[in-house]
């Protein structure tokens, strides 16, 4: 269900119960594209049941399934389908199109290329925990989490989501992994680092080094970092239950449950949806909090990091008057 994990906070204050969520989600479920449209996005049934709930409560976990659907026609394409119809124009009028027609005439091409093109679908499931007040999706982008996101704030009246923040930075904890020697001492409880990741350099020349297959508290491991190159993707396993791999923006990739986790999953396909969410979210619900708790623990959004210098207050308005005179500036 879930190959891909970012988490954000629910600012406080927003609840809903499945009938307002349903309600709220059935005012935009997915439709296709029409011939002409280029993309479609909207909510679908996590079960796949045509007309079915498109809010599922599984075990009080609340799951969503947002779809989009987009239709590309290649750019070499729509520029040949242009070029002809403005050479059409110069045979029969003895002038060429200018920069604004030929834009037009672009677009007039895409609109007609539209209708020939195959439609391609791809899913994002979203999981909301109320009790926590954590909503996960699994999207494998940052655009795609955009996307999420701003649908899920159209469709819910009140619903404010901040990504979250820990105390420390994944790319400084996959650093202090990494370089110790100590890993029985310095690695945090439960966590074990894999034998994949990426490092690269922050200067212009963005060097960067992948290591695959390949055990990792080594010499050359720490000569890199102390070369100056930094971790960008490391893979990780908790408990011998989940691998992923942690990214330096706090995404968790190519997320997989490991031997025996799913060893009980029953083969109905109507239970089988109700199971793989109880131990999916089930297993999440415990990592979540680990790898926080690895991270230094979770800090309030916009709040400076340790060992980040904290802006100075402004100036009181009435001191700022006092020495500028009438038309000093506000602050």
């Amino acid at each position: 269900m879930f190959k891909n994990v970012t988490i954000y906070r629910i600012a406080p204050g927003w609840d809903a119960t499945l009938e307002s969520m349903e309600a709220a989600l059935d005012a935009a479920r997915f439709v296709p594209c029409s011939a002409t449209q280029d993309k479609s996005v909207g909510w679908t049934e996590p079960r796949g049941e045509a007309h079915g709930p498109l809010v599922e409560s599984v075990n009080g976990q609340r799951i969503l399934k947002l779809m989009i659907e987009t239709k590309a026609v290649p750019g070499a394409v729509v520029k040949e389908k242009a070029q002809e119809a403005a050479d059409h124009i110069e045979a029969t009028t003895g002038r060429k199109p200018g920069k604004k027609e030929t834009k037009e005439l672009r677009e007039d091409a895409l609109q007609a290329l539209l209708p020939q093109a195959f439609p391609r679908r791809g899913s994002v499931w979203v999981w909301i925990d109320l009790g926590s007040r954590l909503l996960v999706t699994d999207a494998g982008s940052q655009g795609k989490n955009d996307e999420v996101v701003t649908a899920l704030v159209r469709a819910f009246d009140g619903l404010a989501l901040t990504l979250l923040q820990t105390a420390m930075t994944p790319q400084t904890a996959m650093t202090q992994w990494l370089a110790t020697t100590e890993p029985e001492n310095d690695w945090p409880a439960g966590f074990n680092v894999e034998r994949e990741c990426e490092l690269k350099s922050a200067d212009e020349e963005k060097s960067a080094v992948k290591f695959t297959r390949h055990y990792l508290l080594t010499d050359e491991v720490r000569k890199h970092l102390a070369e100056g190159k930094l971790p960008t993707r490391l893979a990780l396993s908790w408990e011998g239950r989940i691998g992923f791999t942690l990214t330096e923006s706090m995404q968790l990739k190519k997320l997989a449950f490991l031997e025996g986790v799913f060893d009980d999953r029953p083969n109905d396909e109507e239970a089988g949806f109700d199971t793989d969410v109880m131990l999916a979210t089930g297993e999440l619900s415990q990592l979540i909090p680990a790898l926080i708790e690895a991270l230094g623990g979770e800090i309030e959004p916009g709040a400076a990091l340790p060992g980040e210098p904290v802006a100075p207050a402004k100036p009181k308005q009435e001191a700022a008057t006092a020495s500028g005179g009438d038309d000093a500036p506000p602050f």
